[in-house]
């Protein structure tokens, strides 16, 4: 197991990178605990691969550094880097046994035979693979080739680090949870730094300890997922976390208000400050699950008509108009169907704001 640093990373795959845009990976430095889980969340093309690449050893950065432990492995190949890696398609023996492909790894390390049949043992039995055992690889599903292939993953106790690309990609949805779930166990088990790429935000939040989430190169924000939740520090993250994301209104700073189109809002006095004399492109951000709703007008609320009521059981989806701009919420009962005239309150201590969009407020 290892702490992970980044300083001023980066990298581009072509030369001479003279903007932003010339990036795959855009500058930045950070750092994972040891024992830690992490996921790297975005859309494809964004960089998460990249990233992980360069941590394995398969990609060289262009510029910066590679820290494990202090020391500086940015040079060296992924054999030297004592880390596992699990992709997203099973990488296993068909010709041999369930046992024998858990045990490769530590064959190929000259492992004692029975310090290799404990840990077998172990790890087969925490992602219940003890029956197949005995059994050759190619007669199995689809989800235990997986199983198999992240058991190859996890099996070394010494590793720095298990990198997992998108392992559950082509697992059946429930298998899906059961093995996010297996995953989290093991993981507090063993105590290994696990660090997991997808572009699920589902798979995200419920593996990792922390999410790391990225857009067009960019890391614009790493945290828990509640605070990925209830404080996104940049529009992307308000917007591709929840679901439905975020309301993203643009809006006019002056006299105390938000001016949106279709209404005001009133600013509390830390937001009032925070966004005084702002220069840039200003943006209103409210989760829908903090959107209320009411039948007549009140302090603070702004007119809005009924588009569409989805009833989900839990919950009833409404999406009102405001203007021009469309207003999603999240509410346990609404009276009222599409046409109606209905009233919005976004609460200001539930309400972000943004410029040119990072969080200012």
């Amino acid at each position: 197991m290892a702490r992970i640093e980044f300083v001023d990373l980066a990298h581009a795959y072509r030369p001479d990178p003279s903007s932003p845009a010339d990036y795959a990976l855009r500058p930045m430095s950070m750092q994972w605990d040891d024992g830690g889980a992490y996921a790297l969340l975005g859309p494809s093309g964004c960089g998460k691969t990249t990233l992980l690449n360069i941590i394995s050893g398969l990609v060289r950065p262009s510029r910066g550094s590679v820290l494990f432990d202090g020391k500086d492995v940015t040079g060296l190949p992924p054999e030297q880097r004592n880390i596992a890696q699990v992709f997203q398609f099973p990488v296993i023996y068909d010709t041999m046994t369930v046992f024998d492909n858990l045990a490769f790894p530590l064959r190929n390390r000259n492992w004692k035979t029975a310090d290799i049949n404990k840990r077998v043992q172990q790890v087969a039995a925490m992602l219940e693979l003890s029956a197949d055992l005995k059994h050759r690889a190619s007669g199995l599903s689809a989800d235990a080739k997986q199983k198999i292939s992240l058991g190859r993953g996890l099996v070394r106790p010494d590793v720095a680090a298990v990198l997992f690309d998108e392992p559950l990609t082509v697992i059946d949805p429930h298998l899906k949870w059961l093995l996010r779930r297996k995953l989290k166990e093991i993981h507090h088990e063993l105590k290994l730094s696990l660090i997991y790429v997808t572009h699920d935000q589902i798979e995200a939040l419920t593996f990792a300890d922390r999410v790391v989430v990225m857009t067009q190169g960019e890391v614009v924000q790493s945290g828990s997922a509640q605070e990925l939740f209830e404080e996104p520090a940049h529009t992307f993250v308000g917007y591709f976390i929840g679901n439905p994301g975020m309301n993203l209104l643009p809006c006019r700073i002056g006299d105390g208000m938000a001016m949106i189109d279709g209404g005001a809002i009133p600013l509390d006095p830390r937001a009032a400050a925070a966004l005084a004399g702002a220069q840039g492109r200003v943006t209103l951000g409210i989760r829908p699950e903090f959107v209320e709703c009411n039948a007549a007008p009140g302090a603070g609320a702004i007119a809005a008509s009924v588009v569409a009521v989805r009833d989900l059981g839990t919950h009833c989806l409404a999406t009102f108009q405001v203007g021009a701009q469309t207003v999603a919420a999240k509410l346990r009962h609404i009276d009222a169907r599409t046409g109606d005239q209905a009233w919005l309150r976004l609460p200001a201590e539930r309400t972000l704001y943004y410029v040119d969009d990072k969080r200012v407020a």
